[in-house]
């Protein structure tokens, strides 16, 4: 099975109490949806650092948050993961302030994954940023890993089978 990265947003998401604003109410349907419909096909991991994150805040809702990452395997943060990070911040693919979002990115990439799922779209998944962080991941011999939303595992190899097209 393909190992996917699970980042602190999409447990966030899937967790949180329904929002009133509807962008914020589909993003936690999406992780809710990929969480029950997808997750299964994919060998999960996650990090310290998505531990870390998820386990602040609200006692109640960390603890929801925790719960879902249960039992993950943690890849390494370890200095090769930190120096990738700092290297994906120094060539501007991410912003200095988004120093936890490159060190997501640099495990994951460290770990081997397939994947990345995050909704963070405004430092990780993002169109601006994407180009370059895949030319550094791929500069450093690491271009395999995807980094994706939940939306885009829709209608994957076996959407509708009826249809030859």
């Amino acid at each position: 099975m393909d190992i996917v990265y699970i980042e602190t947003s999409i447990v966030s998401y899937a967790s949180a109490w329904p929002s009133r604003y509807i962008e914020t109410a589909a993003r936690q349907q999406q992780a809710r949806d990929w969480w029950l419909h997808e997750r299964p096909k994919f060998d999960l991991v996650t990090s310290q650092l998505t531990i870390r994150e998820a386990s602040s805040g609200d006692a109640d809702a960390a603890a929801e948050r925790l719960q879902l990452l249960d039992g993950l395997p943690l890849v390494d943060i370890d200095t090769d993961t930190e120096a990738l990070a700092t290297r994906l911040l120094s060539a501007h693919t991410m912003p200095q302030k988004a120093a936890a979002d490159a060190l997501h990115v640099a495990a994951a990439a460290l770990g081997g994954v397939k994947y990345l799922l995050t909704l963070n779209c405004k430092h990780i998944a993002n169109a601006h940023e994407l180009p370059r962080i895949y030319e550094l991941l791929a500069r450093e011999g690491l271009g395999q890993m995807l980094i994706c939303t939940p939306p885009e595992f829709l209608g994957g190899d076996f959407d509708d089978e009826t249809t030859n097209s």
